[in-house]
């Protein structure tokens, strides 16, 4: 995955290290700034809570959508894998949130790109093991033909997770 992140940099005219994040806790370079956050639960395989500006926000990831865990909707296979993925991916306990056009949805969530400290992106590493498929919701189209397809792909190419029998 750190391959496919690093060759979509360059291709974005980025290097890699603009992607990771610094001391001042901004990823600089060609990525706009994104804003820290504690996360305080992870909800499902695409939805966080966060502690933001000293308020709980609930976070939905921008450009994918996950397997159900139940609850309002139905489970669906590899829910409950998605979400155990996205709790180990954000262990350490915090989440640079980056925003596309759109502030929210229409349940109040936030919409954001999810960031880890290593500069890669929540939302490719779902995409890449295959827990994760893309969805879009223009206009926040962003890294969606340079990141969030190319992870897609690679997954459904190696029958990886929902895209496996």
């Amino acid at each position: 995955m750190r391959v496919l992140f690093v060759a979509a940099a360059v291709l974005l005219g980025m290097s890699a290290q603009a992607c990771v994040p610094l001391e001042s806790e901004t990823i600089t370079g060609e990525l706009p700034p994104c804003e820290w956050a504690d996360v305080v639960s992870v909800t499902d395989g695409d939805t966080i809570v966060v502690e933001l500006d000293g308020r709980e926000e609930r976070v939905r990831y921008i450009g994918i959508d996950t397997p159900e865990t139940g609850g309002f909707q139905q489970a669906e296979p590899l829910g409950k894998e998605a979400t155990a993925r996205n709790r180990e991916l954000l262990d350490d306990g915090r989440v640079c949130l980056e925003k596309d056009v759109s502030e929210t949805d229409r349940f109040g969530r936030l919409l954001r790109y999810p960031w880890l400290e290593d500069g890669r992106m929540v939302s490719t590493v779902l995409l890449d093991e295959g827990l994760a498929e893309v969805v879009e919701f223009p206009p926040d189209l962003k890294y969606h033909e340079s990141l969030l397809d190319p992870a897609q792909w690679d997954a459904q190419a190696a029958e990886l997770g929902i895209w496996g029998e």
